[in-house]
């Protein structure tokens, strides 16, 4: 694949942080010792970054001003979100909801076209037009063969061919609004009407003059087809109790889960170490970074690694396929919530499986270094992108490293212990929304999340090259545009993307990585090999 080279419009920042920190205190990491040798050596020879932020030491208050327009967003997709809606009386709060539904927020720069699936040659192209139904339907099929031609399947596999055919004909076959089905009970008929209205809102622009699988939005098209693959097998259909909620990528991520122990071993041993200061954020960050390397939709698991310690090898690379570090940023805000005695700590969580595990990994050292209160995990409402993670999942990967065998295991094992405690002690809170399964852009955040997350999250985590995309909005940034000025200016609260590439879209990279990153590798903005960790302010008058 070739790629088109952009012209930078600002000067890179340094890249080196997490490169120090991996190299000086990874080499290692597939050891089961309990030393941790301290990392903080190789921070002292961090270069400042060449755009400094404000003092985190009042964390809330270095959020940059931004300005909102007059515009109807959305309807609200928030299920258990609600719960957590800022206070007041009833009146207060529908009052209030109603003038942020007239605010929308923007990158401080101009929107750039999003991207499409129409060009031969880019990866979105290719994803939709051959990956989704030969691959990625193919391999969920033959994983649930069994069950496929099991009875009270019948129709989940009429559903699965027929909307493989269509993808066989994504040029000619136009996109359609989501069907309408019959429910009994009043609290899913509500919800699953405002689910589908929600859907409509996102889809009507397109379905209105004829778009294709290709010609639509390609992040619209592609969590399009993971919704329509429920309506096809059912999954909403309470009609039918055999696929009524039935996972049809269960498999794959039990499998992820299974063969994750190996290479989590060696993390949770470090973890357990780190010590509670920024050295240790750096570390516990770049964990949950390259761990979303391990995506089962493009590497699925493998039973034969299952004794491999697969994610040394991994960082034991890292360093050098940074393509750039808001490392200090991050770890200057962390100080200044562990200063005032631990924040609100959201991760939205991107895929199950290993990827998971290095995530729990990262709220486990928030908590227990100081720096969160609360963890919240904001998770997919249903089944999607094959890996992602609902709170089925990340309560099952807790439930399987709590009973893992502990003399074989034992860091691992006494991870999962913890993470059942903080579940159980509320200092861990799992929560679901449509939102995050949605093809629209972050910026639409619908009310009440936004304003949930506005008042009530310090800090951020967005994993994830799904999760990224939707940040940008899945649109044709120059990859050099600031960070700060397309994702900063808008995100109602502070935040940290962790990403490795997997998209041909990407923004805040310094030039010089770039243009090294593309001579390295043809493949460098779709194969997981490099990453980013990108740092914003969130804004202020959000």
């Amino acid at each position: 694949m070739t790629m088109t080279k952009r012209r930078p419009i600002m000067a890179g920042r340094s890249t080196i942080a997490f490169s120090l920190l991996l190299s000086s205190s990874l080499s290692s990491l597939s050891s089961s010792s309990s030393s941790f040798a301290s990392p903080a050596a190789a921070f002292t020879s961090k270069l400042p970054a060449s755009r400094s932020f404000a003092s985190a030491r009042s964390p809330r208050s270095i959020t940059a001003p931004c300005s909102a327009t007059l515009k109807m967003s959305q309807p609200s997709s928030s299920s258990s979100s609600e719960a957590a809606a800022i206070d007041g009386t009833e009146e207060e709060k529908e009052e209030e909801e109603k003038e942020e539904e007239k605010k929308v927020y923007l990158p401080s720069l101009p929107l750039p076209p999003p991207l499409f699936s129409t060009v031969p040659g880019t990866w979105a192209h290719d994803t939709m037009s051959r990956r989704v139904e030969s691959e990625i339907l193919e391999r969920t099929y033959e994983e649930m063969r069994d069950e496929f031609h099991s009875p009270g399947f019948e129709s989940a596999l009429e559903g699965m061919e027929r909307l493989r055919s269509e993808l066989r004909d994504a040029s000619n076959v136009k996109i359609r609004h989501l069907r309408e089905l019959t429910y009994d009970d009043e609290k899913e008929k509500e919800s699953r009407a405002r689910e589908r209205e929600e859907w409509r809102a996102i889809l009507e622009p397109f379905v209105s003059k004829g778009d294709t699988w290709l010609s639509a939005p390609w992040m619209v098209a592609e969590f399009y087809l993971y919704r329509r693959l429920m309506e096809e097998i059912g999954y909403f259909d309470p009609s039918n109790p055999t696929t009524h909620l039935w996972d049809p990528f269960l498999k794959a991520k039990r499998a992820g889960l299974a063969t994750s122990a190996a290479s989590a071993e060696g993390v949770m041993a470090r973890v357990e170490g780190l010590p509670p200061t920024r050295e240790g954020t750096g570390l516990a960050a770049a964990f949950a970074l390259w761990g979303n390397k391990m995506d089962l939709s493009i590497w699925p698991a493998d039973a034969d690694n299952a004794d491999r310690d697969v994610f040394s090898e991994i960082l034991e690379r890292a360093g050098e396929n940074l393509l750039h570090d808001d490392a200090n940023e991050l770890e200057d805000h962390c100080e200044g919530l562990r200063e005032r005695g631990g924040g609100n700590v959201d991760v939205i969580v991107d895929n199950a499986g290993f990827e998971l595990v290095t995530d729990l990994a990262l709220a486990d050292h928030l908590v227990s270094a100081g720096v969160a209160g609360v963890v919240t995990f904001q998770l997919k409402s249903h089944p999607t992108f094959v890996s992602d993670a609902m709170e089925k999942d990340l309560r099952e990967t807790v439930e399987h490293y709590a009973s893992l065998d502990a003399e074989k295991y034992p860091y691992a094992q006494r991870a999962g212990v913890r993470w059942q405690r903080y579940l159980d002690d509320g200092k861990w809170v799992c929560r679901e929304d449509n939102f995050w399964v949605q093809g629209s852009a972050m910026w639409d955040m619908p009310e009440p999340l936004r304003s949930d997350m506005t008042s009530r999250c310090d800090l951020a985590f967005v994993k994830g090259d799904a999760n990224y995309r939707r940040l940008l909005g899945d649109r044709d940034w120059d990859y050099t545009a600031p960070f700060q000025d397309v994702v900063g200016a808008y995100f109602p609260c502070p935040v940290c993307a962790l990403r490795t590439l997997k998209a041909e879209v990407g923004c805040g990279m310094d030039a010089d990585q770039v243009e090294r990153a593309s001579g390295l590798d043809d493949q460098w903005m779709v194969n997981g090999r490099f990453g980013v960790v990108h740092f914003g302010t969130g804004c202020a008058d959000a």
